[in-house]
């Protein structure tokens, strides 16, 4: 019997139950009938969307937007309503546009958020850059900006665009970066293009940062020879920080990432996709991947550490969420940082963009299903353990 939790699209809420005998889909096995795993239950929060790329909590209140534009708010059982807030022109094209999400996480109290997104050049109307900003949400229906915290991430065509935000602590918030498809970006300290990229919360550089006695945009550096960083997990039990990359046609990776450290993408000259995604030969010193895909790719996005004793034994496991392979991975993570498994646990909603944990201790999810179809199909999903 397969471990596999299949939810048919229209439905708003479903109960599964994971069997636990014999081996899951995609590889490994899951635990024996001794260490259960939780019965979930799947419900939709809000529908209609057009590619929902990231949500986070500001006290009570959840926000997502949406890849085109916007933000929204949505409190209970309310309707969802359109934050005012003064955004730049949005760079809606290829893989730009709105995109990271994080709150401080002081937020109940200071209630701060910030963006990441893809902005347009208002002397063309082409590409100007990936910026950060921060915002305070005054109300569920209006955001003041406090601050951009960083421009001049590299925005071609909009692809490879990154951009995931997380917060290790209340000092410092990580960035992921896209290469921007231009083959010197990654290996490049002048770039901040295929980056970790780690900065304080008010926008200034940690003196600690691995190159910040080189001054430019090295100082904001923190992990380099990345491809395009979709997923940043904070992993509280060891206060590690954790990345999601896309892969060519192969190789989708999940990193533990390092200060200072090369994961060993360079796909020069030019843009040669061939290129391995860790590529040991030219850079010895590489950091492995914890996991990779193998081909073909199944585009891994967004991903989370599950934590609380209502997840039984997948507390302090690993979700990722997967856009061709329109499921999510559930890894277990051995006291050696090993990753096991990769059982696929929700499959049936299409493109899987996103994953975060909520205040509830609730996982939701996003699907990106909109890209392929051009309506309004795409929705945001609630899963409790029953």
């Amino acid at each position: 019997m397969t471990a596999l939790l299949h939810a048919r699209r229209g439905l708003t809420a479903l109960s599964v139950t994971l069997a636990l005998i014999g081996t899951a889909v995609l590889g490994g096995a899951f635990p024996t009938a001794a260490h259960a795993a939780p019965s979930l239950t799947v419900t939709e929060v809000v529908g209609n969307l057009k590619i929902p790329w990231d949500l986070t909590w500001v006290g009570g209140v959840m926000l997502y937007d949406q890849r085109a534009g916007g933000i929204w708010s949505k409190q209970g059982n309310a309707s969802p309503k359109r934050v005012d807030l003064a955004l730049p022109r949005i760079y809606n094209e290829s893989e730009g546009g709105m995109l990271g999400m994080v709150a401080d996480p002081n937020a109940a109290s200071n209630k701060f958020f910030y963006t990441c997104f893809a902005v347009r050049n208002t002397a063309n109307n082409g590409p100007k850059g990936v910026e950060v900003w921060k915002w305070r949400l005054d109300s569920p229906t209006q955001a003041t900006r406090i601050k951009k915290l960083i421009t001049g991430i590299p925005l071609v065509s909009g692809r490879h665009s990154g951009c995931r935000l997380r917060f290790r602590s209340a000092a410092a918030l990580y960035i992921g970066t896209g290469d921007a498809a231009v083959g010197t970006n990654p290996q490049s300290l002048n770039s901040l293009g295929g980056k970790v990229l780690r900065i304080r919360s008010d926008g200034t550089v940690p003196r600690t940062n691995p190159f910040y006695k080189r001054g430019g945009k090295a100082k904001y550096i923190w992990s380099y020879g990345h491809r395009n960083v979709q997923g940043l997990m904070f992993y509280p039990a060891r206060k590690e920080i954790w990345s999601v990359e896309h892969g060519t046609d192969r190789d989708d990776e999940i990193n533990r990432i390092f200060g200072g450290d090369n994961y060993g993408w360079a796909p020069t000259p030019g843009y040669n996709e061939s290129r391995s995604m860790t590529d040991k030969k030219r850079f010895p010193k590489a950091h492995f991947p914890k996991w990779r895909s193998g081909k073909p790719t199944v585009a891994t996005s967004g991903g989370t550490f599950l934590t609380g004793s209502q997840w039984e034994t997948w507390n302090g496991r690993l979700v990722v969420a997967m856009l061709a392979g329109q499921g999510v991975k559930l890894f277990a993570v051995g006291s050696d940082t090993r990753l096991s498994g990769g059982w696929k646990i929700l499959s049936g909603y299409g493109r899987i963009r996103t994953l975060e944990q909520g205040p509830d201790g609730a996982l939701y999810f996003t699907t990106s299903n909109a890209s392929r179809t051009g309506a309004a199909v795409d929705k945001i999903y609630r899963v409790t353990p029953s």
